[in-house]
C-alpha cells in the first residue's frame, strides 16, 4: 500500500488518533495506530480498549492494506517533519517507509491482525449538540469530578450525562462540589429519557481532540454501554462508567435567600490572592459581610504565613449578615471556567452549601450553570 497525503494532514490525524493510545499494557497492539484505506483517503485509528479515535484523512491511495505503526514514534516524527507540503508512506516487507522532502525513515510495524477492531455506531444518532456548547459543557463541569487515583467510588470520577425533554444535564462531584450545566439538544426523540456515565478524565480527552475540528455540531450515538462522538472527521468512542451517580437534583439548595452579586473578575482575582495566606490543611478562606453594606471582606489566616483580607464590591446590600467559609481552590475552579461579568453566590446559613450561578448580563457560554459548594465550617 502506498499513501500520499498532505504533510498537515498527517500530523493531524496523528495528534488526533494518539489520544486514544494505551500506556503501560500487557497488549503492545494498543500503543499503535492503525492506518487504512477508507472511501475518503486514509482512516487512522487507535484504542485502549477503553475509548476508541478514528480520524479520517484525506489521501491518494494504491493497493490495500491496513498497517499498524508504533503511535509515539509516529506522533514525535510527524511533528518533526520538514516543512514540505507532501508526505508519502509505503508498506513493504513490514515496514513503512514515510518520506517528507529529503527526510526519509523505516518504520517498524506492528500485526495489523491483532489490532481491536473499534466499535462502529449503528442506527440513528440520540441528539446532536452545537459542537462549542457541548466542549464548554465539559469545561465547567468535568473539573470538580474525581480522579480514579483519588477514590474507589467510581461514580465520583464520571460526568453523569442526563438526557430529557429535549436537553442535556452534565453533573459531575467530588462530594462537596457539584458542577451542573444544562445543554439544548437536537433530535432528541419525544419522550426520551437516559442517563449516561462517562469517565471525566476521558470527556476530558473528548474535549482536546475535538477542539481543533471544524464542525459545527457533535452528533452523538448510544450502543450496547458506549457512547460515540461524531464530528467533522473524528469519531471518538467510549466505554461507560457501571455505576449509579448520586440524585445531583437533590443537593441544589432551593431556598437560599442570602445573595451576593459580585463581579467575578474582581471575586476571581480577590481569592486569588487571599488563597495565598490561607492553611495548607483547609486552603479554607473566609466571607464576611454586613446585611447593610455593598462589600464582602474576603480573609484567610495560618500560622506559618500570616493572614489576609481584601473587600470586594457588591452589587447591592444582601439585607442580612453572614459569615462562611469555603476552600479556595474551590470556587476559583468554577469562577475561572465562567464568562460572566458577575455572578451571585446564594447563600442561607454557615454550614449550608453555597449555590454559584451566572448574574446579570448572562454570557452565552455560561447559560445554563450552576455550581453547589460545601462550606468549611467555622470553628
Amino acid at each position: 500500500m502506498q499513501i500520499v497525503c498532505r504533510r498537515e494532514d498527517l500530523v493531524f490525524g496523528v495528534r488526533i488518533t494518539s489520544h486514544a493510545l494505551g500506556g503501560k499494557t500487557s497488549m503492545p497492539i494498543l500503543g499503535g495506530i492503525r492506518i487504512q484505506k477508507n472511501p475518503h483517503g486514509v482512516e487512522l485509528a487507535a484504542t485502549d480498549l477503553e475509548r476508541a479515535i478514528r480520524c479520517q484523512v484525506p489521501a491518494q491511495v494504491e493497493g490495500e492494506g491496513p498497517v499498524v505503526c508504533h503511535g509515539q514514534v509516529l506522533a514525535q516524527l510527524v511533528t518533526r517533519l520538514p516543512a514540505v507540503d507532501q508526505v508519502t508512506l509505503t508498506e513493504t516487507d513490514g515496514k513503512v517507509r514515510l518520506q517528507c522532502g529529503e527526510a526519509v525513515f523505516d518504520l517498524l510495524t506492528l500485526a495489523a491482525e491483532e489490532f481491536p477492531e473499534p466499535e462502529t455506531p449503528s442506527g440513528d444518532p440520540l441528539c446532536e449538540i452545537p459542537l462549542a456548547s457541548f466542549l464548554q459543557g465539559i469545561t465547567q463541569t468535568a473539573f470538580a469530578a474525581l480522579r480514579a487515583t483519588e477514590t474507589t467510588r467510581l461514580a465520583l470520577t464520571g460526568v453523569d450525562m442526563v438526557f430529557r425533554d429535549g436537553t442535556l444535564k452534565l453533573a459531575a462531584t467530588n462530594g462537596y462540589r457539584l458542577a451542573i450545566k444544562r445543554l439544548a439538544v437536537d433530535g432528541l426523540p419525544a419522550g426520551y429519557e437516559g442517563t449516561f456515565l462517562v469517565d471525566a478524565q476521558i470527556l476530558n480527552d473528548l474535549a482536546r481532540v475535538l477542539a481543533p475540528v471544524e464542525a459545527a455540531n457533535v452528533v452523538i450515538y448510544e450502543q450496547e454501554g458506549r457512547l460515540h462522538f461524531s464530528a467533522g472527521p473524528v469519531l471518538f468512542s467510549t466505554r461507560l462508567v457501571q455505576e449509579q451517580f448520586p440524585d445531583f437534583e437533590r443537593v441544589v439548595p432551593r431556598d437560599n435567600e442570602i445573595g451576593l452579586f459580585l463581579p467575578r473578575e474582581e471575586f476571581l482575582e480577590a481569592l486569588r490572592r487571599v488563597e495565598i495566606t490561607a492553611t495548607e490543611e483547609s486552603g479554607a478562606v473566609f466571607l464576611k459581610v454586613k446585611g447593610a453594606e455593598t462589600a464582602v471582606e474576603v480573609s484567610s489566616a495560618s500560622r506559618d504565613k500570616g493572614e489576609g483580607h481584601e473587600r470586594v464590591r457588591l452589587a447591592k446590600a444582601p439585607g442580612q449578615d453572614i459569615e462562611i467559609s469555603f476552600k479556595a481552590e474551590y470556587l476559583i475552579d468554577a469562577l475561572k471556567r465562567m464568562e460572566s461579568s458577575q455572578v451571585a453566590l446564594w447563600l442561607s446559613a454557615p454550614d449550608r452549601a453555597g449555590l454559584l450561578e451566572p448574574a446579570g448580563d448572562i454570557a452565552p457560554g455560561d447559560e445554563g450553570f450552576i455550581y453547589v459548594c460545601m462550606p468549611i465550617r467555622l470553628i
